[in-house]
């Protein structure tokens, strides 16, 4: 290192709120800062940068360094950070962080987390990598490992925490608080103590609070709530989510096939799976699997190509509409002018229907119970919406060109449009969800060759009508 002074200061004040913005994201003079630290190998001066951070900010400073920087960072400061960065980190970034570790170190933090986390970190390893790590465990929580990877990948099984507090049902508040205080066991964090009877299925729980300001000689089962929600282990984790948000749910008990008691999920693991279902859901509108932000630009290619190949497909689709009017545009070169004005009218309507059907369908607020009333919606909007814009592009359209009759063609083609855009907005996505395929991912393809399709055809067929 060229200089390892330990009373040397960067150029943020560390001790001020210029480190973090009002939004809480890193400071960019902070990350600059560090870079230069590094270019200058000054690593015992980036250690003083992390150690006040939480350790999700140490996770987004990781996030902007390059491949080099990074390198310098693990190799030199690993054992200052705390292991729980792993899981705050974008998968990307953290694979290159556990390449760079090694199967030593990597073990050692795996076993520094709790279990929920230690899956995360675990299931996007190869299963060569996982065997080597595995071996490095110790036996009980290499097993506890070993049968959380059984469960299906999105499942609670993945989800839930092995830690909790678990009480026998004839247990008083005195003992169990006795119990918490000489246990060496206890989860770092936990919101509710779950109440199991003999069998181990748990009958109740109580929150935490109601324990401490409840007196010594009560009965745990005198002050239980008893209307569980039992998550069972094979529940797909955006339905955990869904039951969290619905019953405003801080933690709940994860149940096998018998109903004996096995694990608990917690508010802070269903915040990540809304934020991850959320980007999932984004993602696939634009033709997406995952965030590339941090991917190389092969995987990126990658990953975009083959929705651009589809949708080269529906434009050519498209075109084919187009050149069976050629005679009438060659005639009429006004229409060539006008016609994306048509198309991308209907696209940009029914993308916003259909970001509001996709959303609702993945938070179960759109089902059969209510398809209609929102079809019926839509399709009024679709109605009031073409005849307004109708009235300004004919307008706009007759006052452009000087001839009323193409004003009048293009307003009864944005109708037209502008309808089927609503009703294929909402019909597409309900209707692929019906039949078993994620809406998110192919809506946009098809609506797009709808709207393209009936509006190219709506508009030069009128003209072919109407102009020649």
């Amino acid at each position: 290192m060229s200089d390892s002074s330990q009373d040397w200061l960067p150029k943020v004040d560390l001790d001020s709120e210029a480190v973090i913005e009002e939004d809480y994201s890193l400071a960019p003079e902070l990350v600059e800062t560090v870079r230069e630290m590094l270019e200058e190998e000054r690593i015992d001066s980036v250690q003083q940068v992390l150690e006040p951070l939480h350790v999700a900010d140490v996770a987004d400073l990781l996030e902007y360094l390059t491949k080099d920087e990074l390198q310098l960072v693990i190799k030199g400061l690993w054992s200052f950070i705390d292991s729980e960065v792993l899981t705050y980190l974008d998968a990307a970034v953290r694979e290159e962080v556990i390449d760079l570790l090694g199967p030593r170190q990597l073990a050692r933090a795996v076993s520094e987390l709790d279990s929920d986390d230690a899956v995360e970190v675990f299931e996007d390893l190869d299963e060569e990598a996982q065997h080597r790590i595995l071996s490095r465990l110790p036996q009980a929580y290499r097993t506890l490992l070993e049968e959380s990877l059984t469960y299906p990948e999105d499942s609670a099984g993945r989800l839930m925490q092995r830690e909790m507090v678990v009480i026998p049902s004839a247990w008083s508040v005195g003992e169990t608080i006795d119990h918490m205080r000489e246990s060496d066991d206890l989860p770092d964090d936990f919101y509710d103590l779950f109440i199991v009877n003999p069998k181990h299925k748990p009958i109740g729980f109580v929150p935490l609070s109601r324990v401490l300001r409840t007196k010594r000689p009560v009965r745990l089962t005198e002050i239980m709530d008893t209307e569980l929600k039992l998550i069972p282990l094979t529940m797909n984790e955006e339905d955990v989510a869904y039951t969290f948000r619905q019953y405003g749910l801080v933690s709940a008990p994860v149940v096998d096939e018998v109903g004996r008691l096995v694990g608990v999920i917690t508010i802070d693991d269903v915040v990540r799976v809304i934020d991850e279902v959320a980007e999932e859901d984004l993602m696939k509108l634009g033709g997406l699997g995952e965030s590339d932000l941090y991917n190389d630009f092969l995987e990126t290619v990658r990953a975009r190509s083959p929705w651009l190949v589809v949708n080269l497909g529906t434009a050519i689709l498209a075109s084919l509409v187009i050149g069976l009017f050629e005679g009438t545009i060659e005639k009429v070169v006004a229409l060539a002018v006008l016609m994306p004005i048509v198309a991308s009218m209907g696209g940009n309507a029914g993308t916003q229907t259909l970001t509001v059907a996709v959303r609702a369908l993945a938070m179960k607020d759109l089902s059969s119970a209510n398809a209609w009333r929102f079809i019926n919606k839509e399709l009024v909007v679709g109605v009031f919406n073409g005849v307004l814009f109708a009235v300004i592009t004919g307008a706009l359209a007759w006052y452009w060109f000087g001839r009323p009759e193409i004003g009048l063609v293009i307003g009864a083609a944005m109708v037209v449009n502008l309808i089927v855009a609503g009703l294929g907005g909402t019909l597409i996505p309900i209707g692929l969800d019906r039949v078993g395929v994620d809406p998110a991912i192919a809506s946009t393809v098809f609506l797009t060759t709808v709207t393209d399709v009936i509006g190219f055809f709506a508009f030069l067929g009128l003209a072919a009508a109407f102009l020649m």
